[in-house]
């Protein structure tokens, strides 16, 4: 479907219809061409100066428009991180899989994209050329179940089924390692099952499922207008995993290797505008409601229970992938022989220093 750059212009303003853009459908748009509202500075602690690229560069970057957790693409567009750096961003929309966006890096349909890194280790494994240049934020992944259900905890996860959005989501992979942590086998001693995540709501009424693993916005809707009848009885953010990155900044090898300007101004727009949504979520509700029918306000609570200052670019991030690809390891989706340290260390990059 053709889309004007006056429609676009309009949807980036709030006019006409509302839907979530994840809902709509492959689509682009320029920041250059979408009216933004001055930049608020935000710390620049990882680099000594501003990269700020003359002639400014073209970028294509990919994006679902689902999930709120990443909310510093919208935020890097509307508030003017983009153009700050000298670059051009035009950003393609994706609604499907998250592995697509990763695909679409890998082959140079776009440079660069935000995605869970428990979704992208797998591709990254098989030989997809991206490499993950900053963490974005931790939390928004989370179990939900019913209040009367007598689940409080995973461990009550034996014997049960599991509702979710996609049998290769990053909600999927990240409770199977806590069940087998638990010693519970994720593939024998559970069930999952998957859902359209608006309908993942009512097959927990049904009795389909007994619980719900997913992310941000669909549980924290769910759990809200349950009114009760659904509780979070778990996180991404409990234990260990409350001081890692969930989301990731991947942007293609042959960028990187081509024009690290580039990829490091990329890196440096991503992470002012993360600390943007940290510092003022009321103002990142405002930006992605833009995309979405919740309420700002809803958005911003939401962002308001993620880790949004928590976005490492330095090596620390190796250290924070080898754990996810150690667990992932665990539950067999990588291969035994994977050196989580190894493999770390060649899917990230540091073009900051």
């Amino acid at each position: 479907m053709t889309v004007t750059r006056r429609r676009l212009f309009r949807a980036a303003l709030g006019i006409g219809a509302a839907a979530p853009l994840g809902f709509i459908g492959a689509r682009t748009f320029g920041a250059s061409r979408v009216a933004s509202a001055p930049v608020i500075d935000a710390p620049i602690c990882h680099v000594a100066a501003p990269i700020v690229l003359s002639p400014r560069r073209p970028i294509r970057f990919a994006w679902s428009g689902t999930g709120v957790c990443t909310s510093a693409v919208p935020v890097a567009v509307h508030r003017g991180y983009f153009d700050k750096h000298g670059l051009d961003v035009e950003i393609v929309n994706f609604s499907g899989a998250q592995d697509q966006i990763l695909e679409s890096i890998a082959t140079g349909k776009t440079d660069a994209g935000v995605s869970f890194a428990l979704q992208w280790l797998k591709p990254l494994e098989e030989g997809l050329k991206v490499s993950f240049t900053t963490g974005v934020h931790g939390g928004c992944i989370r179990l939900l179940a019913g209040s009367k259900s007598g689940i409080t905890q995973v461990a009550h996860l034996r014997g049960k089924t599991i509702g979710t959005t996609s049998m290769v989501s990053a909600s999927k992979n990240f409770y199977s390692i806590q069940l087998t942590k638990l010693g519970i086998d994720p593939n024998s001693e559970v069930q999952w099952r998957a859902y359209p995540g608006d309908l993942l709501g009512l097959a927990l009424q049904k009795g389909e499922i007994q619980a719900i693993a997913d992310a941000d916005p669909n549980v924290a809707l769910l759990e809200k207008r349950s009114k009760g009848e659904l509780v979070t009885i778990d996180t991404n953010l409990d234990g260990p995993y409350k001081n890692l990155s969930c989301c990731v900044l991947g942007i293609r090898n042959n960028l990187i290797q081509e024009d690290r300007d580039a990829a490091a101004a990329l890196t440096q727009a991503i992470l002012d505008a993360a600390e943007h949504v940290a510092n003022d979520p009321a103002d990142a509700g405002v930006v992605f409601g833009k995309y979405s029918t919740v309420p700002p306000e809803d958005l911003a609570d939401m962002l308001r229970t993620h880790t949004h200052h928590h976005h490492p670019s330095t090596p620390d991030l190796k250290d924070e992938l080898a754990v996810y690809i150690s667990d992932m390891k665990l539950i067999g989706v990588l291969k035994p022989s994977t050196d989580p340290a190894r493999f770390a260390n060649r899917i990230y990059a540091n073009v900051l220093t």
